[in-house]
C-alpha cells in the first residue's frame, strides 16, 4: 500500500513520472484494495496509461455484469480513464451512465469526455441534456461539451434550442453559434436576446447573441455593430472574442483594438492582441504584448491570463518565433502546476503541457520534444509536511 501511495503522489506532483508509477495505479484501481485516490489518478490519466487500455476495457466489462448495465463508481472510473484516451470502448459504459445521472458535472473532470470524436461525443451530450433538465451544473458542463463538438452537435439543436428559455441561455447561445448553419432556424430569437426584447437578456447577452447570428446566418452586420460598439465603450474584454472570431470582417475595428494593446487589464490585452492579429493577420504589434504574459513560474492560477497568452502565440505560429525557447523551458519543468487542487491537478496541468507542446510545433515544428521521465525513485514518499503543500486545496506550491 506504501508504494501505491508513493505512485499516486509521483504521478500527481510530475509530469513524466517513472512508468511503473502509472503501472502502479492501474494494479491498485483494479485490485479490490482500490482507493478513492488511486480511482482519481486513473480518471485523470489520460493517454499516459494506453498501454493498459485492453486491461482497462476488460475490467469495464467485468464491473458492468452479465447484462452490461450496471452503473456503480467503478463503472464510472474505468469509462472515464477509457475517455480520456479517446477509445471508444467507453462509449455503451458513458451512455449507460448518462441516462441515469452518473457522468461526472463539474467542468474539469467532464472535459475528459472531450478526447472522444465529435460526432461520438455530441449523441452522448444529447443523451445527457435531456435528463439534465434542471441541473445547473449538468446543463453548463454538457452545453460547453457540446460547443466542442461543432456542426456535429446539429441533432441537439431543438434541445438547446429550449435552453434559451431557461438560465443557460447565454451557454445555449455558444452552442447554436458553433453548430452554425444548421441552427439558422433560432435567428430570430438571437436577435431578440440583441435588442433585449427577450426577458431573459442580460448585459452579457448582446454580443454573444449577435455574434451566434452570424455564424448561423452569415450575415456579419449585427455582430459587427454590437461587438465593436462594445469594444469602443469600455466593455472591451467582452466584445474583442467575437471580433477576432469576425477576422478581417472587423477591419473597422482594427485601430480601436490596436489601442487596448496597453490596457491595464491582463485578459483585455491578450484579448486585444489576438484580435488584432486576426484581424489584420499583423503579428508585430501583438507577439510582446502575448509574450510578457507568459510568467514560467505560473502556478496555474485561473485569474492569470498565461495559458491563453501561450495558445495565441501558438496559433500566429512561427512569426511568434521569439518565444519558442521560453515555452522550450516551462515545456521542459519537471513538476506539474502547483495551483489545482489533487482532483484536478493532472487534468489541468495536462492541458496546459498540450497547450505549450501544440504552440511550441507551430511556432518551431519539432521543438517540443518530450523529455526523458524522471527516475524510479519518484516511488519513494514524500515527507508529510511536503504531501500537505502539494495537494493542499486550491492553495499554491
Amino acid at each position: 500500500m506504501r508504494r501505491v501511495d508513493s505512485a499516486v503522489e509521483a504521478v500527481h506532483r510530475y509530469r513524466r513520472p517513472d512508468p511503473a508509477c502509472w503501472d502502479a495505479v492501474v494494479e491498485a484501481v483494479r485490485s479490490e484494495a482500490s482507493s478513492y485516490d488511486a480511482d482519481h489518478a486513473l480518471v485523470q490519466a489520460g493517454r499516459a496509461v494506453v498501454r493498459h487500455a485492453d486491461r482497462i476495457a476488460d475490467d469495464l466489462r467485468r464491473h458492468q455484469g452479465s447484462f452490461g448495465t450496471a452503473v456503480g463508481h467503478g463503472v464510472e472510473v474505468r469509462a472515464l480513464a477509457l475517455a480520456g484516451m479517446g477509445d471508444l470502448r467507453a462509449l455503451p459504459a458513458l451512455h449507460s451512465l448518462g441516462k441515469h445521472g452518473g457522468l461526472p458535472t463539474q467542468r474539469p473532470q467532464a472535459r475528459i469526455l472531450a478526447e472522444l470524436p465529435a460526432a461520438e461525443l455530441a449523441p452522448l451530450m444529447l443523451t445527457k441534456l435531456r435528463r439534465d433538465r434542471d441541473d445547473y451544473h449538468g446543463n453548463t458542463t454538457t452545453l460547453e461539451l457540446l460547443a466542442l463538438c461543432g456542426a456535429a452537435a446539429a441533432p441537439a439543436v431543438p434541445e438547446v434550442a429550449r435552453r434559451l428559455d431557461m438560465p443557460y441561455a447565454y451557454d445555449a447561445l455558444r452552442v447554436l453559434g458553433r453548430i452554425g448553419p444548421a441552427a439558422a432556424g433560432t435567428a430570430n430569437r438571437m436577435v431578440d436576446f440583441v435588442t433585449g426584447r427577450d426577458p431573459r437578456a442580460g448585459r452579457h447577452h448582446p454580443r454573444r447573441a449577435a455574434w451566434a447570428h452570424w455564424r448561423v446566418t452569415g450575415d456579419p452586420t449585427l455582430a459587427l455593430d454590437v461587438c465593436g460598439a462594445a469594444v469602443r465603450s469600455g466593455t472591451a474584454s467582452h466584445g474583442l472574442p467575437f471580433l477576432a472570431d469576425l477576422g478581417p470582417l472587423a477591419a473597422a475595428h482594427a485601430d480601436t483594438v490596436r489601442g487596448l494593446l496597453d490596457s491595464p487589464g491582463a485578459w483585455t490585452r491578450v484579448a486585444a492582441a489576438h484580435a488584432y492579429w486576426r484581424i489584420t493577420g499583423d503579428p508585430e504589434p501583438a507577439v510582446p504584448v502575448l509574450l510578457a504574459e507568459v510568467d514560467p513560474a505560473w502556478a496555474g492560477h485561473p485569474a492569470v491570463p498565461v495559458q491563453e497568452a501561450v495558445r495565441r502565440l501558438g496559433e500566429i505560429g512561427a512569426p511568434a518565433a521569439v518565444a519558442a525557447p521560453l515555452l522550450g523551458r516551462i515545456l521542459a519543468q519537471e513538476e506539474r502546476l502547483g495551483y489545482p487542487f489533487e482532483r484536478i491537478r493532472i487534468l489541468a496541468d495536462g492541458a496546459y503541457v498540450r497547450t505549450l507542446t501544440e504552440a511550441l510545433e507551430r511556432i518551431a515544428p519539432g521543438a517540443a520534444v518530450d523529455p526523458v521521465p524522471a527516475p524510479s525513485k519518484e516511488l519513494v514518499p514524500l515527507p508529510a509536511p511536503a504531501r500537505r503543500r502539494i495537494f493542499g486545496f486550491g492553495r499554491p506550491i
